[in-house]
């Protein structure tokens, strides 16, 4: 059909620019740039004017820009991509960082959650499990619960809740520590040196989220500036290892019962190396951009087996393929959000990500560029590669000014399924593989 209505090819064009995503936001609307005379403020004529009904599509199809593999596959490579270059750049250099971050102390931490019940697990050594078994790596049972009827799910859904806030408190102790460790007070400290970090949530097949963190030690004025004398990375090290003992909060109490909410026993705090790799016995800045930025497009549906996206009724768990022990999880979510006093927790908001509602990356200002920034340079490399291609000289060069004047209305999402046919044999348009972030 699309090919006797002689649309196929502009639609074509039209699609390829989506870069494979496969569920565009859908608009309706218009858009009109003008030429204004910055002296005078007059409006001139008009430099370009879009209108979605004249798209192939018969509407302005925009990416979706969702970070999970789950739903789009295309625009969570991006979103890796992006989040490679943003950890890449805190340990080498680049994009408004300073290069000489790669000589500060620097080091990979895993942070982990407390044990809420044993779990069936693939132990050290080739060991059996304690159910007497030894699991493939691909078992379904690995992170189950060993007896789910004592297994503790609501500590584990408030663990997850609370977790982020549980990070903030470690960074505030992890401060306290570095200066305690250095002889300052901790006003003092701030003269001195900074804690950058960016870190990345992962969850454990158990269900239970864990921290992938970068910390670097920097001078007063963050990357820009050289950390102190005293500086070091085992002592950063240590000061993260007495951060993570002390760091706790008092969480909820329900039915009488209170939670007192910590990390786990388990933590890994290992320097990074400026060397590459080196017979995979140091880890290098490429190692831990890579796997950092492996799990930001991941979320529990892929460890623990639930959902990847809201639910709005309890019922839709009926329907739902997914693990008993993740229906558990996400039920105790449910039955907890129902709890005034639990209401700021918006636990069934979140229940199909098992109670944790933090953002899965994050950073401190001063660890290096942002997410937004690289989006905003790959914009202006498309706007600059379509002029480019553009017959003639832009007129916009040629203005002091331009003001835009734009209306755009959400229609839905998706392509229908003509145009999924028609993307499916498409190439990625020019540029969009592999585009520059810089």
């Amino acid at each position: 059909m699309l090919a006797s209505l002689g649309t196929m090819p502009e639609l074509a064009r039209q699609l390829s620019g989506l870069g494979g995503c496969t569920h565009p936001v859908r608009l309706d609307g218009h858009r009109t740039e003008y030429a204004v005379n910055k002296t005078t403020g007059e409006i001139g004529n008009v430099l370009h004017h879009l209108d979605s009904a004249t798209l192939p599509a018969g509407q302005l199809l925009v990416r979706c820009n969702n970070r999970r593999a789950t739903r789009c596959a295309a625009c969570a490579e991006t979103y890796r991509r992006d989040t490679y270059h943003l950890i890449t750049a805190g340990l080498r250099g680049g994009k408004g960082t300073s290069e000489q971050v790669a000589t500060h102390p620097r080091v990979f931490a895993t942070l982990t959650a407390p044990s809420f019940g044993p779990v069936h697990n693939r132990p050290n050594g080739g060991r059996d499990c304690r159910c007497g078994t030894r699991h493939d790596e691909n078992d379904p049972a690995l992170g189950t619960p060993l007896d789910p009827e004592t297994y503790d799910y609501e500590a584990a859904v408030l663990w997850n809740a609370h977790a982020g806030a549980l990070w903030r408190r470690f960074s505030i102790y992890l401060r306290r520590e570095v200066a305690k460790c250095a002889g300052l007070t901790q006003r003092a400290f701030r003269d001195h040196a900074r804690i950058s970090f960016a870190k990345v949530a992962e969850y454990q097949k158990r269900g239970a989220v864990h921290f992938h963190a970068v910390i670097r030690l920097d001078g007063p004025e963050g990357g820009e500036t050289a950390p102190p004398p005293w500086a070091s990375t085992d002592l950063l090290a240590d000061a993260i290892r007495a951060a993570v003992t002390a760091a706790r909060i008092a969480g909820p109490e329900v039915d009488g019962r209170s939670h007192r909410l910590v990390f786990g026993r388990q933590l890994d705090v290992r320097p990074i190396r400026s060397a590459d790799f080196d017979g995979g016995q140091e880890l290098t800045e490429r190692a831990v951009a890579a796997y950092i930025a492996k799990y930001a497009t991941k979320g529990a549906e892929t460890a623990t087996g639930t959902l990847d996206r809201p639910i709005r009724f309890l019922a839709e768990l009926a329907q739902a393929r997914i693990t008993d022990h993740a229906q558990r999880m996400i039920r105790t979510a449910w039955a907890l959000g129902a709890r005034p006093e639990l209401a700021d927790l918006r636990l069934r908001a979140w229940a199909h990500m098992l109670g944790f509602r933090g953002h899965f990356s994050t950073k401190s200002r001063h660890y290096s560029t942002t997410l937004g920034a690289l989006r905003d340079a790959r914009a202006d490399w498309r706007r600059a590669q379509a002029a480019a291609s553009s017959n003639g000289t832009s007129e916009i060069s040629e203005v002091d000014s331009t003001l835009v004047l734009a209306h755009w209305v959400f229609t839905g999402t998706g392509l229908s399924a003509a145009e999924t046919w028609l993307a499916a044999s498409l190439e990625p348009a020019p540029g969009t593989e592999g585009e520059p972030t810089t």
